[in-house]
């Protein structure tokens, strides 16, 4: 379809009430629900509203409006965050896209970090033209997140101190561990600074690994936080683990029992 397509007196006026009692995103659930029509019939009307140019199908049952102004239905996704929670919903956005959100790096990632109790058959997916790195994680495990308002839809995101934890425990979700390291040192000199909440959400996922990798880096950064860096040493579990579970690691600190690579100072 290059442009948009007339539409009919009577799917105007259906499109409308739809588009009133949705925000972001139209399954083809809720647009049954809204016009009281059986959902073989809704998903025909849906897909006659799409080759017309009035929506674009994002996913098999999952849609979005096309502005009025939009000189052709093949549109950039408005809030790729709506998506996210339409499709992966129990989530949260977390690892690097939660750091940009909380202007904890400055560098561009070119996907969206979703920690989601379902579990997608890959872990990057291209949808709509909008890149997603997914992870799948245990109900237990969505806490330490911030409701925010998205077009009237709420959407959970990793708070600072939850980002911060989720990047140690997983460098894969800020880009590996030099990255991390960077929103790490910003965090610690921001007013989001919380060492005792990273203590207790460290604790509550339950990574021994967690608290090597947190009090290694942070002593580095802030070597004066002795009572903090004991509090992790004394959760150090045993067995070693890596900085970086994707990076070579020829160096042992034997103080916190992790493996490190010989080039890396001070995330260098």
């Amino acid at each position: 379809m290059s442009e948009l397509l007339g539409i009919g007196k009577e799917s105007r006026k259906r499109l409308r009430n739809i588009l009133i009692e949705t925000q972001g995103t139209i399954t083809v659930e809720q647009a049954s629900q809204t016009l009281s029509l059986p959902l073989d019939k809704t998903a025909r009307l849906l897909s006659r509203w799409t080759k017309q140019g009035w929506l674009r199908r994002v996913r098999r049952g999952l849609y979005v409006p096309v502005p009025l102004e939009a000189a052709s239905p093949e549109i950039a996704i408005e809030d790729p965050w709506l998506i996210a929670d339409s499709l992966f919903n129990p989530c949260y956005i977390g690892g690097w896209s939660a750091a940009e959100y909380w202007d904890l790096t400055e560098q561009i990632f070119n996907a969206i970090v979703v920690l989601t109790t379902t579990k997608p058959r890959k872990r990057k997916q291209a949808i709509a033209g909008i890149n997603f790195f997914l992870k799948t994680v245990a109900s237990d495990r969505l806490f330490g997140t911030k409701t925010v308002w998205r077009e009237r839809i709420k959407v959970q995101v990793s708070d600072p101190g939850r980002t911060i934890i989720d990047l140690l425990d997983d460098p894969r979700l800020g880009g590996g561990i030099r990255p991390c390291y960077d929103i790490i040192v910003n965090y610690l000199n921001s007013d989001n600074k919380d060492l005792n909440l990273l203590l207790k959400y460290a604790e509550r996922l339950g990574n021994g690994a967690v608290f090597k990798r947190m009090g290694y880096l942070i002593e580095g950064v802030l070597p004066e936080e002795k009572e903090f860096l004991a509090e992790c040493l004394a959760r150090i579990k045993k067995g070693k683990s890596k900085l970086d579970p994707a990076l070579s690691a020829e160096r042992l600190v034997t103080k916190w029992q992790l493996w490190v690579p010989n080039s890396w100072k001070e995330g260098k």
